[in-house]
């Protein structure tokens, strides 16, 4: 007889596991318990047996290569390759290039970390699918932040992503390949993640377009999370008119595969929307978005003094006042601690999931590298996964269940000012990018630039407001970023205001 791929519970097991949930329970009992889970076992064995159903995989491809230091001269390659789509459509001609968080099936996904290194998806993300769908050549993988953990771009295991505007400088992060491939033209468009900023951060530090869209937007699915409340997956570009070309290819429903969607969030014609331009619209300078804790004294007023040239336009621009949004980040952090630390420990590699698709392969391989690799996690990693398991030891759910009733305060905080105004403007990150620390940098200065330029931007992704970072000019050799924010499923007008922003000063 064959042993069956799930074999019953032992009294060992059970043991243990009556120990970890505080029961007291006799051999007797456990025996007891053992018997009444036959049933339980067999379910489990006729799951084993049944074929899941994958994300489909519809384009041809070869195994492509990690690149040498010849060829990847700023570390902004992980993986390339050559993927063609579709003969025809939006991005025909396009070369897209992924970040190494999102799944593409046949090429390693390492995710920035040696946790994951040797892992290869068996299924393309649904974004993945939709721009081959759409015409585009998928070019390869862009390193990303170690499990994209940072702002900076100095934590990814195949070391430091330079920043091409001047290489002892970050691009950003944890989308930082997909900046530095953009700036030295090896790609027209980028598709990031965003959990904290991780789309906008790098390109206000690169001096690149990149827009976090509506929460739900864009479907997720395939893709490496880290709290379901805050993933993002948005477009990255040299230009908002690119960005608004290539959300045209990722917005939409996806079928109920992805639980952070509802189907009643429909795309918009987002290029078409730009030659409305900024005429009539509303912008306000958000008080407390300037003098944020870091902030430099060139980038708050440069961000001013070119917000209001909208005026030559035919835009409003006015000072705002919303209290809340010094609050936002502390609010952000502690509503995802508890879910983030279920992703990297119980949950695994989908996070917390409810009737979405659950990236299979990802999950098993996880399960078998990430104990034994523990002490290959980064020093981001294990802070938050050393204090969420102490909060919830001490507290269990309640300050991140707390934290998530309090977002629904901060949106409305948000909501309510977008009353008076159409886009909310302030500095996307409050600095210039960081210098790439030394080598031999120790534990204290990696963390200390890895998320100290968060405060602006991962408010937004709590609240899901679209939000986009764009140029706004040079200061002492390096990019300075504006944000623009809007109101929920007003997409379009946050890429109108890029894209006016970007007539005015470019």
């Amino acid at each position: 007889m064959s042993t069956p791929a799930v074999p019953p519970v032992t009294r060992a097991e059970l043991r243990a596991c009556a120990d970890t949930l505080a029961m007291s329970l006799s051999d007797s009992e456990l025996d007891m318990y053992a018997a009444f889970m036959g049933g339980l076992t067999a379910d489990y064995n006729l799951v084993a047996s049944l074929e899941a159903p994958r994300l489909p995989v519809k384009y041809p491809r070869g195994a492509g290569y990690r690149p040498g230091a010849d060829e990847n001269p700023y570390n902004a390659w992980y993986w390339k390759c050559a993927i063609k789509g579709a003969p025809t459509g939006k991005l025909a001609g396009k070369r897209v290039i992924i970040k190494d968080n999102i799944g593409i099936a046949g090429l390693p996904m390492m995710n920035g970390s040696k946790v994951m290194e040797g892992f290869v998806p068996d299924e393309d993300a649904t974004v993945v699918t939709r721009v081959l769908d759409a015409g585009a050549e998928v070019v390869g993988k862009a390193v990303c932040e170690n499990f994209c953990l940072s702002g900076g771009s100095h934590t990814s295991a195949t070391g430091p992503v330079r920043n091409p505007r001047n290489p002892e400088y970050m691009t950003g992060g944890s989308s930082s390949g997909c900046a530095a491939l953009l700036l030295t033209g090896e790609a027209d468009l980028a598709i990031g993640s965003d959990q904290g900023g991780s789309v906008r951060m790098p390109a206000s530090f690169s001096g690149v377009c990149g827009i976090k869209p509506t929460y739900g937007l864009v479907p997720y699915t395939g893709a490496a999370p880290i709290e379901q409340s805050v993933d993002h997956l948005g477009p990255m570009a040299m230009s908002s008119a690119d960005c608004a070309l290539l959300l045209e290819v990722l917005a939409g429903y996806d079928d109920g595969r992805d639980p952070r969607q509802f189907a009643g969030l429909a795309p918009k014609p987002y290029v078409q929307a730009l030659a409305q331009g900024v005429k009539g619209l509303r912008f306000g300078l958000v008080r407390e978005g300037f003098g944020t804790p870091g902030a430099e004294a060139d980038v708050d007023a440069m961000v001013r003094s070119t917000a209001l040239r909208l005026r030559e336009a035919g835009a409003t621009v006015e000072d705002v006042s919303i209290p809340m949004h010094a609050q936002g980040p502390s609010i952000m952090f502690t509503s995802i601690m508890d879910n983030t630390l279920s992703t990297f420990t119980d949950q695994g590699a989908s996070g917390p999931n409810v009737r979405g698709h659950f990236p299979l392969a990802a999950i098993e391989f996880y399960r078998r590298t990430s104990r034994e690799r523990a002490n290959d996690y980064p020093v981001t990693v294990k802070t938050i996964m050393l204090f969420g398991l102490a909060m919830r030891r001490r507290y269990g759910h309640y300050f991140s269940a707390k934290a998530h009733n309090l977002v629904r305060s901060l949106r409305a905080a948000y909501d309510d000012a977008l009353t008076r105004c159409d886009i909310l403007v302030m500095p996307t990150t409050p600095m210039k990018a960081h210098r790439i620390p030394p080598p031999d940098a120790g534990p204290e200065v990696i963390m200390g630039c890895a998320l100290d330029m968060t405060g602006n931007t991962s408010p937004f992704d709590a609240s899901g407001h679209p939000s986009m970072s764009v140029p706004a000019g040079m200061s002492e050799g390096l990019p300075v970023g504006i944000m623009f924010t809007g109101r929920h499923g007003e997409d379009d007008v946050v890429l109108r205001a890029g894209h006016g922003f970007e007539q005015l000063v470019r």
